[in-house]
């Protein structure tokens, strides 16, 4: 990498910390919203923050309409019925409250309301030539950081199998992250999308599109999630911890945001739309041995890794260094309650070729730091099996 190399980085205004949240009316404002359609779902409508939004809105005379049909791993379908909602209300804006889900979905909707067409239509890269309507994002989990990149991942139910949409057009207005939104998360979630965060951040630290701009945020959120994530987990009252886990997520999405990403998100991208299974709970399963496959390809970054997660590699030899990674790796997994293999989770030795042949397509897989074409695919899920 030479620092004189030519690179962008794009990212969103940020506010981050208690309080944010209720910041949803000021912003809203700002942006000449009068009439938002705010995007959310049953499980975040249950635990308050819907209305709780709705109450900062109301203070500046803004009146939103819910949108909260909206599923885990967010469909095509319901994304073309966000639009219909949008428009028979006259919405003027966008204001995303939840996961990954609800913020994946409210970009789709942007999407097709300012360019038409179905969301189907602008898998890929750089497709989109209107920008969106002004969109806030409001994250409730530490992990996704949809709030802050210019991916969003649909659900393509006819295929079986994730469509990823990149770019700098669908980068939320501003990002409004408080931790105290992760206080109504369960236990598993957190577990779940912290494994997210931590793939964010190493699959951005080794990609091939990685830079030194990128580089910070990755080893920050290495830190940041893999020094807090088990104790924010045990300790579930703590909010300086659910903080820390959080701004790691934040910093794990500008990472990736700009470097991309890898093979772990390639072959969840294709796992979570076969099977219909929770995206941060696919990439913990297949995280260590994807790095176990990569490794060869950057041992010193990824000693560097283990450097950021702790370990003191001076005398050690490579091997050693992988060893200790791949043992981490597990052992966080697993003192985090996520002890499944794919196998548990319906995955047959005669999906893997259908698997592979859908990750092999993902255009996340174009930066993994070494190359993988079907074939091995196929062995890397089937050790995950």
């Amino acid at each position: 990498m030479s620092f004189t190399e030519l690179r962008k980085f794009v990212a969103p205004e940020t506010i981050f910390g208690v309080g944010a949240v209720d910041l949803a009316g000021q912003y809203a404002s700002k942006f000449g919203i009068s009439k938002p359609l705010v995007v959310t779902d049953p499980g975040v409508m249950a635990a308050g923050w819907g209305d709780r939004v709705m109450e900062s809105l109301a203070a500046f005379d803004i009146v939103g309409v819910f949108f909260s049909a909206v599923t885990p791993n967010p469909k095509a379908a319901e994304v073309m019925a966000g639009v219909d909602a949008y428009t028979a209300n006259e919405c003027d804006g966008l204001v995303a409250v939840g996961g990954g889900s609800p913020m994946d979905c409210a970009k789709g909707i942007g999407i097709v309301v300012s360019n038409g067409g179905h969301i189907l239509d602008y898998e890929g890269v750089d497709k989109i030539i209107i920008p969106m309507p002004p969109l806030i994002c409001i994250p409730t989990t530490a992990g996704t950081s949809a709030d802050v990149s210019q991916f969003a991942i649909i659900n393509d139910t006819n295929r079986q199998t994730k469509i990823a949409i990149i770019s700098k057009t669908i980068i939320p207005d501003v990002a409004l992250i408080d931790p105290q939104t992760l206080m109504t998360k369960s236990p598993y979630l957190i577990a779940c999308t912290g494994m997210d965060a931590l793939a964010h951040a190493i699959e951005a630290f080794v990609s091939s599109a990685h830079s030194a701009m990128t580089d910070v945020h990755a080893l920050e959120a290495i830190r940041l999630v893999h020094g807090n994530l088990l104790a924010s987990f045990m300790q579930p009252e703590d909010m300086e911890l659910k903080a820390k886990t959080m701004l790691g997520s934040m910093q794990a999405g500008l990472a990736f945001s700009n470097a991309s990403l890898g093979a772990v998100h390639a072959m969840a991208h294709s796992l979570g739309g076969y099977k219909d299974l929770p995206h941060g709970e696919c990439n913990a399963l297949l995280l260590p041995h994807v790095i176990d496959f990569n490794f060869s390809a950057a041992p010193e970054r990824f000693r560097i890794i283990a450097e950021a997660m702790g370990l003191d590699p001076r005398g050690m030899s490579t091997s050693e260094v992988r060893a200790w990674l791949l043992d981490s790796m597990r052992g966080l997994r697993t003192a985090l309650g996520i002890k499944d293999n794919l196998t548990s989770k319906g995955i047959r030795i005669g999906d893997i070729p259908v698997l592979a042949d859908k990750a092999v397509l993902d255009p996340c897989l174009v930066t993994n730091p070494k190359n993988a074409d079907k074939r091995d695919i196929q062995v890397i899920y089937e050790e995950a099996t």
